[in-house]
């Protein structure tokens, strides 16, 4: 059971880690917002309250210093600075590293652990010895600042209800009472509930409850900031009272503290009408009448937690969910066909109505999966700013799209390429401050990430206003590399594509970022991976733009059935844009060349049957599917075209998993296997086979 909690805590770590460097880079931007600073103490404080009771003590100890300046900060004692702000992006990454320690055999560089703790011990320190210093200066000397006028006590009356099963989680009620005793003067009075007997009685349940009444000068914020980790496991309600400050005298409130611990828990016990009637009579003996109000705010409080808008669930249920809806069309496809094969009007109608409801569930377990692509998005700004400190240059990230919505096995596998892409373009894209101001442009280089969904795609376009691409640096280094012949001919599209070989890279010297002609090739390889491909525009001394066309899902696409003899093949319907017929006399027409005249237009085409060496006779009239790869068209013969077909992608599995132009697989109704073909490996390997040849 603490596993599940465990890994619970985990993922709730990896989410606040991700918004606290977010929240971080938004302070940097604005330094004084209050609102992001709670966000950010809140952010540390949670993380420090649920590592401590997961076990991950390294955790708590390294987070409690850093935790201290941030409230200080939130009081508005401290403020923010660069170091600050470098500092506790420094300590994130920290966090990160002591959080997977374990489950990625990491070793926690100490060193770094110590340097971050004394920084921020030291601009702790710096703090003490101001606010002493102020303690120490007059009023009368003017050129120096008074200390501070001291906030206020208040009154606070706090109820405080675990559920049962609290204990499940790590947390132990009686802390954070401890925590609640150190921020001032306090009474408690806990109660066991006595409907419970000795019997039942189960020692990993709670059976307590609190009332608590605290004198202190800290906000109302503090007191629910020790609640934080635990608000969805508890009943709690925390009420200034005696506005009036009748209890501000010590006496009265130790007088009144004494009534406290005697009635707090008797049924007509409500604190506004025990402290009105504190104020009148001299001694409180009396039974007071309660305030139903309280009740029902505390019944109200409890409802509220029983309406959740969201669940976590885990990736793996989600994988499964989706797997098993493939497997529900796969039967759903079998039902059709032979309903259709019985010429039954009832079962026709059954499998119609079916087909309807499958195609909902598709679609519906296909959302679930669907994530914001904000989500990676926001990752590069911390990048971004991390390289141009590292690069002395100025660069600016925007983002827009972020909303786009993509699968979340697309999203995890995404993250590399895009990091890849920009650090390149950083590096080798924008110009340094004084090389801009040279050309005439702006210091601040700009970077700009955008995504859009097209059709079944979603499109990622990473653009900067850089130096472009250099065609002749690429044709050179090519030809010197043994990647291309001097004497071939490459459009502007296929020159631009050599920065993906393997190996390839016109930079002039070796950097920590880039320069070793690694890089280009691994997002090359990744995105081919997602059935995605890649295309690339420049122009000298304005810019680059590198766009990424990703399908939606990898689970389930809808494909476009083709034979070849006796075997069945799928090609991804995003991709496919006609069908036309190809008869003898067409290919007589074209003298031997795979191209065929449409509609004016001259397209090349690949033939399956002589691609995949497939024996026996072809039919009098073919047909070519006409699909779009990279900005082109190409067309791809076969024997027939069966239709449309909803196709639940499977892997060929390890022995296979070398071969290209084939994706995967999929099982057709009849219980006979279809390959996915993965058009840009074909062309690809077409065009090669081609130069090769000449």
């Amino acid at each position: 059971m603490m596993d599940v909690h465990r890994q619970a805590f985990i993922e709730e770590a990896v989410e606040l880690l991700a918004e606290l460097e977010k929240s971080l880079l938004e302070l940097e931007d604005n330094p004084t917002d209050k609102e992001i600073i709670a966000k950010i103490f809140r952010a540390l404080h949670t993380i420090k309250g649920s590592s401590g009771m997961f076990g991950y003590d390294e955790i708590t100890m390294f987070t409690h210093d850093i935790e201290s300046v941030y409230d200080n900060i939130r009081n508005g004692e401290i403020l923010v600075s660069k170091q600050i702000i470098d500092l506790t992006l420094k300590a994130s990454d920290q966090i990160s590293i002591m959080l997977f320690k374990d489950e990625k055999s990491i070793n926690v560089d100490e060193s770094i652990t110590k340097e971050i703790l004394t920084s921020f011990r030291a601009i702790l320190n710096n703090f003490k010895k101001t606010k002493s210093i102020e303690k120490e200066i007059t009023p009368e000397n003017k050129s120096v600042p008074v200390e501070k006028e001291k906030k206020p006590a208040k009154i606070f009356y706090i109820i405080f209800k675990p559920e049962k099963d609290i204990f499940l989680t790590g947390t132990n009620p009686i802390s954070l009472i401890s925590e609640i005793i150190d921020l001032g003067e306090i009474f408690v009075q806990s109660k066991f509930n006595d409907a419970v007997t000795l019997k039942d009685l189960d020692p990993e349940k709670c059976y307590f409850e609190w009332k608590i009444l605290i004198k202190t000068s800290k906000g109302i914020d503090s007191i629910k900031d020790i609640f934080i980790f635990i608000e969805d496991q508890c009943i709690l309600e925390v009420n200034e009272c005696d506005k009036n400050n009748i209890l501000i005298n010590p006496e009265r409130f130790n007088e009144f503290g004494e009534y406290f611990n005697k009635n707090s828990f008797n049924e007509n016990f409500n604190i506004e009408t025990a402290i009105t009637s504190f104020s009148s009579v001299q001694h409180i003996e009396k039974h007071f009448e309660p305030e139903k109000h309280i009740t029902k705010s505390v019944q109200d409080s409890h409802h509220e937690q029983d309406k959740v808008s969201s669940i976590r669930v885990s990736s793996e249920k989600l994988d499964e969910l989706v797997n098993l809806v493939g497997e529900l069309v796969t039967i759903q496809a079998r039902l059709t066909q032979i309903s259709i094969s019985s010429n039954d009007p009832v079962m026709l109608s059954v499998s119609e109505e079916v087909e309807r409801l499958t195609w909902s569930l598709r679609d519906s377990a296909l959302n679930i999966r669907m994530l914001p692509i904000g989500t990676t998005f926001s990752k590069f700004t911390r990048l971004v700013r991390d390289l141009s400190k590292e690069l002395n240059k100025e660069i600016n990230l925007t983002i827009e799209g972020a909303e786009t919505e993509l699968d979340k096995t697309v999203i995890e596998k995404l993250n590399d390429p895009l990091v890849h892409i920009i650090r390149n373009s950083i590096d080798h894209g924008i110009e340094s401050p004084e090389q801009r101001e040279k050309s005439g442009k702006n210091r601040v280089g700009e970077v700009h990430l955008s995504a859009t969904q097209s059709g079944g795609n979603v499109l990622i376009k990473i653009k900067d206003d850089g130096a472009g691409l250099d065609k002749e640096a690429i044709r050179q280094k090519a030809i010197s590399s043994g990647i291309i012949a001097e004497t071939t001919e490459l459009t502007e599209a296929e020159l631009y594509s050599l920065i993906f070989a393997p190996g390839f890279s016109t930079a002039k010297r070796v950097t920590n970022v880039s320069g070793r002609g690694v890089g280009m090739d691994v997002v090359k390889r990744a995105i081919d991976s997602l059935r995605g491909n890649i295309e690339v525009s420049s122009k000298k001394a304005i810019g680059t733009t590198i766009t990424l066309k990703l399908p939606l899902t990898l689970a389930i696409i809808d494909g476009l059935l083709v034979k070849i003899a006796e075997d069945n093949y799928v090609l991804p319907l995003s991709s496919v844009e006609e069908c036309i017929e190809l008869s003898s006399s067409d290919i007589e027409n074209a003298h031997g060349r795979h191209i065929v005249n449409i509609r004016g237009e001259i397209v090349p085409y690949l033939n399956l049957r002589e691609r995949f060496s497939i024996e026996g006779e072809k039919p009098d009239i073919e047909q070519v599917v006409i699909a779009s790869f990279n900005s082109t068209r190409v067309g791809f013969v076969v024997d027939k075209v069966v239709g449309q077909h909803q196709t639940v992608l499977k892997t060929l599995g390890k022995v296979y998993k070398n071969i290209e132009g084939i994706s995967g697989a999929t099982i057709l109704g009849d219980g006979t296997v279809a390959l996915i073909l993965d058009i840009g490996k074909l062309v690809e390997q077409e065009v090669l086979y081609s130069k090769d040849i000449q």
